[in-house]
């Protein structure tokens, strides 16, 4: 088909919000491209729908429900006298577009294991640079309002915030995909409510309960759905997978992995060597590469490989003890000791099964930008200082969990 007459103006159709729009043919054009459409091939929420089965969805879904509510807000603040030029409203649109491009399969886990030099919004950065190249400078402006590096602080807030278009809809959407109702926002009114105060994004005091809600939905979705302890072990259980495969590759083991995966076992990755020829590479990977190569592993004379991809692959998930205070040393040696004596395991391969940690929840951080309300006589507050809700003060503090995680038989 001739490039020049395909209709680029497409309508999608979105389970949260219905009808989503693709306001121009530029836009069109980066949600056709190869570094985007490998979001269909990255999960949103990594091992959680071995926890919650309805759990599928994509970083590409998400994606462009970041990008619809993005429409929503710039049209409701052009509403109420906020001045966005076309310019500076498409570069909204693309800077939270690809705001999750530079997330690798199963992101967290990748980066506590495999790619532990470099962080994901860091390879995001890149690529919008690649794109910005490809197509001639007109992604400029987007990546200026991404770094935080532009003008108008208001339009950062909108992207990497306490209250930005990322969370309203990753909330909405988890919970949707999950069925934990508790965490399902009103997204649509929390983004009628906005404004902007001296370049500040606030939102109109009749938004406070919205906001409350939004605070503790956040709080319940970490604890019940992205900190649950059976997601907690599966998480834990894949990254010690792909732990225990660099180790083995280090000491000159050949593992049977696809070129792109393969590429990141044998090489340490840092943000000094990734360069262009390393994006290219880490833009063909994605969570097949990593379940194919996982499947494979199963077979494989390493004993604790083997054994930690079959766990993983056929959900035979540690049990994972969770409490309020640190594990003991002794608490953690006695299991390890029992585990030895019964495989004969030595030290470090008895670290691939039992290990321990801390988790944090922290729903609303008051020492970073806060989310602000502004009230009718020009007054902007804190929602700590605003809210009568005790709960939302009591949210401010991190809430600290400790686990221990080793083989159920």
């Amino acid at each position: 088909m001739n490039e020049k007459n395909t209709n680029k103006l497409k309508i999608l159709n979105d389970p949260i919000y219905g009808f989503i729009t693709i306001p121009n043919a530029l836009i069109y054009d980066l949600i056709e491209h190869p570094y985007f459409q490998r979001l269909r091939r990255i999960s949103q929420m990594g091992l959680s729908h071995l926890v919650y089965p309805g759990a599928h969805h994509t970083r590409f879904h998400h994606a462009l429900g970041c990008m619809h509510l993005m429409q929503k807000t710039v049209r409701i603040l052009k509403f109420k006298g906020v001045e966005i030029s076309d310019e500076e409203a498409n570069a909204l649109y693309i800077a939270i577009l690809l705001h999750d491009i530079g997330h690798g399969p199963f992101s967290h886990a990748l980066e506590q294991s495999i790619a532990t030099g470099i962080h994901h919004e860091t390879i995001s950065l890149k690529f919008m640079e690649a794109l910005n190249e490809e197509f001639k400078g007109k992604l400029t402006l987007a990546i200026t309002i991404f770094r935080g590096d532009y003008n108008r602080k208001f339009f950062y807030q909108l992207i990497a915030s306490q209250l930005d278009m990322d969370r309203l809809d990753y909330l909405k959407r988890d919970s949707f995909y999950t069925g934990v109702s508790e965490g399902n926002i009103n997204s649509e009114r929390l983004i009628t409510m906005l404004n902007v105060k001296n370049d500040d994004l606030v939102v109109e005091e009749k938004g406070i309960y919205s906001v409350e809600k939004f605070i503790v939905a956040r709080r319940l979705m970490y604890w019940q759905v992205y900190l649950h302890k059976t997601g907690l072990g599966a998480e834990k259980l894949l990254e010690k997978v792909l732990l225990r495969a660099k180790e083995l590759v280090f000491e000159g083991a050949k593992l049977p992995a696809s070129k792109a995966f393969n590429y990141f076992l044998i090489n340490q990755i840092s943000e000094e060597n990734f360069n262009s020829a390393t994006l290219k590479i880490f833009a063909k990977l994605d969570d097949y590469d990593v379940l194919a190569s996982i499947k494979e592993w199963i077979s494989n004379k390493d004993l604790i490989l083997s054994k930690l991809s079959e766990n993983l692959i056929n959900r035979k998930l540690p049990k994972v003890e969770l409490q309020n205070h640190p594990f003991t040393k002794e608490e953690i040696e006695s299991v390890k000791k029992h585990l030895k004596k019964t495989f004969n395991l030595n030290d470090d391969e008895v670290n691939y099964l039992v290990y321990s940690g801390k988790i944090s929840n922290q729903a609303y951080d008051s020492t970073k930008s806060t989310i602000k309300l502004v009230f009718k006589n020009g007054d902007v507050k804190d929602v700590i200082e605003a809210s009568d809700h005790l709960n939302i003060q009591a949210l401010s503090k991190p809430v600290n969990k400790y686990y221990l995680c080793y083989p159920k038989k």
